[in-house]
């Protein structure tokens, strides 16, 4: 009897979307400063990297962003949706409480049966929900996965900071990732540390129909980039060396898209030139668990990331969380 061929996991699709709202620097500086909050385009360039970000209406949840993701990523691979057997949708900004937004985008799919369920780790997100379709791929528990990061960050913004609310929009992306015989996804890493779940946070909650504590997001910047630029370095070594490769043999680095500094500081630290850099943060700001799925989707159909290349996409967020995963396309 012949042994059975291993099972991988490769994405197949790609798909994004980002709301026609698109909100410049200027435009945000000039809402702004109707509630007397102070500004500029230069002051948050310099400080970020930013220069614009999209807002959902205010009618649109995070599954109808997820639906256009989703559905561009089937059209991409050429699959129908009633042949998907998993989806997974990472998102801290769902529709509503309960249902997750993986169980109303199937709703919104028309199709039913499957395994649908939300991640949470924040802008980690999507390598968390990446990990785990790969996990159920390879021990046969699916076949062919909708994986997808989606955020409406713009509902838990305080526009009084100016120091966090410029740094996030809303968006979408995915991939469909079926099982394969041959190698895409070649390693994953994912970490947590619990001791640091202030510095990044939305500390509220629901109860009796009230919100209870603060429903707005809170950040210590400085705690956050210095913890965000270490562990990623960590994690990108590790996952290189547990797929057998090395920095070298990596064509294309997708970060999260939070803020241009760590990007940059992650590349250098790996010692990766910069046109290796995927960049999208200028045009999208920091769109949490749709960042890096959005960013692979716009390199993709910009032609830079082809078949065959090695990708590393890595994340960090709040909780704290971090991971990595090293794939070939």
């Amino acid at each position: 009897m012949n042994a059975p061929l291993p099972r991988y996991s490769r994405i197949t699709g790609t798909g994004s979307y980002l709301p026609p709202n698109r909100l410049t620097n200027d435009d945000l500086a000039a809402q702004m400063a109707k509630d007397g909050i102070e500004t500029s385009d230069q002051w948050i360039v310099e400080r970020t990297g930013i220069r614009a970000r999209h807002f959902a209406a205010p009618e649109v949840c995070c599954s109808d962003l997820a639906l256009v993701a989703a559905q561009r990523a089937l059209e991409a691979a050429d699959c129908d949706a009633a042949s998907i057997d998993l989806i997974i949708v990472a998102t801290s900004t769902p529709d509503m409480v309960f249902p997750s937004a993986a169980c109303l985008l199937q709703q919104k799919l028309g199709v039913h049966g499957c395994a649908a369920f939300d991640v949470q780790a924040v802008c980690s997100g999507f390598v968390y929900a990446l990990t785990v379709a790969d996990s159920m791929i390879r021990t046969g528990a699916a076949r062919k996965a909708l994986v997808i990061g989606a955020e409406v960050f713009s509902r838990i913004l305080d526009f009084s900071d100016r120091n966090t609310c410029v740094l996030f929009g809303d968006g979408a992306g995915a991939v469909v990732l079926e099982a394969s015989d041959t190698p895409g996804v070649l390693a994953t890493e994912l970490h947590a540390d619990g001791r640091h779940v202030n510095i990044l946070c939305v500390p509220g909650t629901v109860s009796g129909g009230k919100v209870l504590g603060d429903p707005l997001l809170k950040m210590d910047g400085q705690a956050v980039f210095k913890l965000a630029v270490g562990v990623l370095e960590d994690v990108a070594r590790s996952v290189i060396e547990k797929a057998g490769r090395t920095a070298d043999d990596v064509d294309w680095l997708i970060p999260h898209q939070a803020n241009i500094r760590i990007l940059q500081s992650t590349t250098k630290r790996l010692k990766m030139p910069l046109d290796k850099l995927i960049v999208t943060v200028d045009q999208h700001g920091n769109t949490s668990a749709a960042s890096i799925p959005l960013a692979l989707d716009e390199a993709v159909r910009g032609g830079k990331i082809k078949p065959g290349d090695t990708v590393l996409l890595e994340g960090v967020g709040g909780g704290f969380t971090w991971g990595a995963v090293l794939l070939d396309l």
